[in-house]
């Protein structure tokens, strides 16, 4: 039988008044809490000249973005992601906010630089061009400072590597700049110019990234443009770009986009000669939920092999 303990009514008041205090800070850490993220499924069917088609199916990426306001200027942001079979900390970086214009975060945190996101969520269709490994940074770690001016942007971040988060070595940094034009609401231009020393060598890694979009009601135009030198060791020039629009009316859109890029190494024999048409309607179920339908030609100027690829999306979002 268990035994049970009477107690005085000082000792029940102070209990009381502990749990009361334990309930408001735990209340009070809630209400500076948030949580968001994203569960992404697909199914995929790619057709190759020669090889016949292969398909997959099945959960592509499951992430929670969580927020924390400390106040007085001070937020905290974590991103954790389950991919394959692991789970990655892919963000987790802390922003203070020294004026109305001017902030300052630093940790891990995403590149700027490129058009297309690197998550789902932040894409017109299912599938990115492929060539974000050549012109865009990454995840990086480091300092980054951004003003927002009127109708103006600028940024700069000093990381210890411009795509490696796990990169620990900050003697040689890299740096990535932007400078973003807002002439209207409707209109938004970006630029970033970032370097960094190619490990193990004595060359340089330069990248230019500059996209222009136009959103004015349903439709939104988009159009970039990219170059990059010793991006990697195989990799000494790279030239890029895209076209996108995209038409949203009411619960459906389509997204039209056409990509090209080009890889050379450094004895100027090109390597990777890579374009693609893409054709993606979408249709949103409710707040929730998204269905991206893909479409996709790929040519390969190299190999000569192209293939076509259906993809079925399904993008939960809370």
């Amino acid at each position: 039988m268990k035994r049970r303990t009477k107690l005085s009514p000082v000792a029940a008041t102070l209990l009381l008044s502990l749990g009361t205090i334990s309930l408001a800070q735990a209340e009070d850490h809630m209400d500076k809490l948030s949580v968001s993220g994203f569960i992404d499924m697909s199914y995929l069917s790619i057709d190759t000249d020669g090889t016949g088609s292969t398909s997959d199916s099945g959960i592509d990426q499951v992430e929670f973005n969580f927020a924390y306001d400390f106040g007085n200027q001070l937020k905290a942001f974590i991103d954790v992601e389950y991919q394959g079979s692991e789970v990655d900390l892919e963000q987790a970086f802390l922003t203070y906010a020294v004026s109305d214009e001017f902030s300052v975060k630093a940790g891990r945190f995403l590149s700027y630089s490129g058009w297309e996101t690197e998550e789902p969520t932040g894409l017109f269709q299912y599938s990115g061009t492929g060539y974000a490994k050549y012109f865009y940074g990454y995840y990086q770690q480091g300092v980054s400072g951004l003003y927002n001016g009127d109708g103006y942007a600028v940024a700069v971040s000093v990381v210890n590597d411009l795509a490696d988060p796990e990169s620990t070595n900050s003697e040689e940094p890299g740096v990535e700049t932007m400078i973003a034009l807002m002439p209207t609401d409707s209109i938004t231009i970006k630029a970033f110019y970032s370097f960094d020393k190619l490990a193990g060598t004595n060359e340089d890694t330069t990248m230019f990234n500059m996209w222009a979009m136009y959103a004015e009601g349903p439709l939104t135009l988009a159009a970039e443009i990219n170059a990059s030198e010793y991006t990697s060791l195989a990799a000494a020039d790279a030239s890029g770009y895209l076209l996108m629009a995209n038409y949203a009316f009411d619960t459906f859109g389509v997204t039209v986009r056409y990509h090209d890029y080009e890889v050379e190494d450094a004895t100027g024999m090109t390597w990777e000669d890579m374009s693609a048409i893409t054709i993606a309607p979408s249709y949103a179920v409710n707040d929730n939920l998204l269905m991206v339908f893909e479409y996709r030609m790929d040519s390969d100027d190299v190999s000569g092999i192209d293939s076509d690829s259906i993809a079925i999306e399904a993008l939960i979002t809370f």
